[in-house]
This record gives structure tokens, C-alpha cells and sequence, in this order.
């Protein structure tokens, strides 16, 4: 199953990036929150591919698209997390797929096709970038840290969100906002990063990069610090050696 979702990201991350250079609707599903026709077509060859290749498993698609397949089996679909840098034709976006078994992840797969590079991770097997094991980074001071994170686009809770950034940027070597969080998750888990933080998130945003992130040694937990839960919607992932620092910083 690894390997059908190593090819089927391949091959629509593919279409997607050939597809950026050319002109395609796009519409608002909110105020700036964006979706264009791409995301729609990637969406229907992922859950096309899956279906016919797993009839009986479920699906969980960012687009609307929702199926109990009965078997146990749940597919999380993010056919292109970063969108809005889609749109402005900034080579910043990933296909993710994750396969669940009840409440447990099986495999992760993320690939940014603008720069080639496939993460991958099968439970209790490790994390890979184009097939060479990750390993999140050695850091161990907050000051040294080089932290991502980003913003949701709806929020009532704009004061809290900027005092965490606040904190974190004042006590960190700096922070960076990629606009997919898929990608952040990753970059993290082969230590591109040293840690990241968001809230606001859905399932699909985090779903196959934490299990990425879990299998190159990092830590991950919701923002108070509890068990990750993929509902809950925030995300704090590190190195492991930072986590505590980035938590200080949430409160």
C-alpha cells in the first residue's frame, strides 16, 4: 500500500505542477480561503485510483468528499495543501496522503513536486526523503532554533496568536511561514526546521506529515501539550530536544 501511495502522490503531484503554469478557475470556499479546479482534479484521480484499487476502504477528502468503506481502512486526502501559494503561482504546495486503521496511521506519504522531493513513512519502519532515511535535527537551544508556523484563516482568537508568535520570534533565530502545513510537518522531520506550531488546522493538513515526523524521532502534541489528536485542529511537532522551549512560548 506504501508504494501505491508513493505512486499515486507521484503521479498527481505531477499533473499538479504541470497544471500551475497554465490558466484555472479559482473560488473562495471563504473569505481567503481559496480552492481552484486543480484541487477539485487532483482530488477526483486520488479517489478515483483508491477506489478502484480498494473498493473497501474509507476516505477523507479535503474537498468534500466523504466514504465509510467498512473495512476499517480510512484514506486522508489533502490533494494540494498550499493552495494560496498555488494560486500566486509560489512553488510552495504537496499532495499528502495518509491510511489510518481505526485510530492508528499505517503510512504517510508528501510530495512538493515544484522541488522533487517524496517524504514517506510506514509505521514503525522510519521516515524517507526520495527513498534516504530522515532524522529530525540536533538542536538543542531555543536560540538556534529555526521554527515554522502558520495562520488560520479564520480566528477569533487573534491576540493569542500573535503573543505566541511574539514570544516565539523574540526567543528564537527565526521563523518562517510556508503555507503548507503538510510541507512544515516534513521539514521538521529532516531537519530543515527545528520545530512548528499551528492551530486551526484540519485532519488532512497533518495527517500523513506527523506520522512522518513521529518516524524521524520527533515529538508531537496538541498545543497544550496533550496527546496529538488529528481533530483537535493544533499542532506543536520539534526534534523532541525543543519541545518543551516551543510549549513555554503557547501559554
Amino acid at each position: 500500500m506504501l508504494e501505491f501511495a508513493i505512486t499515486l502522490a507521484r503521479q498527481t503531484g505531477d499533473y499538479i505542477s504541470a497544471r500551475s503554469t497554465t490558466d484555472f478557475a479559482v473560488e473562495h470556499k471563504g473569505r481567503i480561503d481559496l480552492v481552484t479546479e486543480v484541487d477539485k482534479a487532483a482530488q477526483e484521480r486520488i479517489v478515483s485510483a483508491i477506489e478502484r484499487r480498494f473498493p473497501d476502504h474509507g476516505i477523507v477528502a479535503e474537498e468534500g468528499y466523504r466514504k465509510d468503506g467498512g473495512s476499517g481502512y480510512t484514506w486522508i486526502i489533502d490533494p494540494l495543501d498550499g493552495t494560496t501559494n498555488y494560486v500566486h503561482r509560489l512553488p510552495v504546495y504537496a499532495v499528502s496522503l495518509a491510511l489510518y486503521r481505526g485510530e492508528s496511521p499505517l503510512l504517510g506519504v508528501c510530495y512538493n513536486p515544484a522541488a522533487g522531493e517524496l517524504f514517506a513513512a510506514e509505521t514503525g519502519k522510519g521516515a524517507t526523503r526520495n527513498g534516504t532515511p530522515i532524522t529530525v535535527s540536533t538542536t538543542t537551544e531555543f536560540v538556534d532554533a529555526l521554527v515554522a508556523t502558520g495562520f488560520p484563516y479564520r480566528s477569533q482568537n487573534l491576540e493569542k496568536i500573535t503573543a505566541r508568535f511574539f514570544r516565539v520570534v523574540t526567543r528564537a533565530q527565526g521563523v518562517r511561514r510556508l503555507g503548507a502545513a503538510a510541507l512544515d510537518l516534513c521539514y521538521v522531520a529532516c531537519g530543515v526546521f527545528d520545530a512548528f506550531w499551528e492551530e486551526g488546522l484540519a485532519p488532512w493538513d497533518m495527517a500523513a506529515g506527523a506520522l512522518i515526523l513521529k518516524e524521524a524521532g520527533g515529538r508531537i502534541t496538541n498545543l497544550d501539550g496533550s496527546p496529538f489528536d488529528l481533530a483537535r485542529g493544533t499542532v506543536i511537532a520539534s526534534n523532541s530536544r525543543l519541545h518543551d522551549d516551543l510549549l513555554r512560548c503557547m501559554e
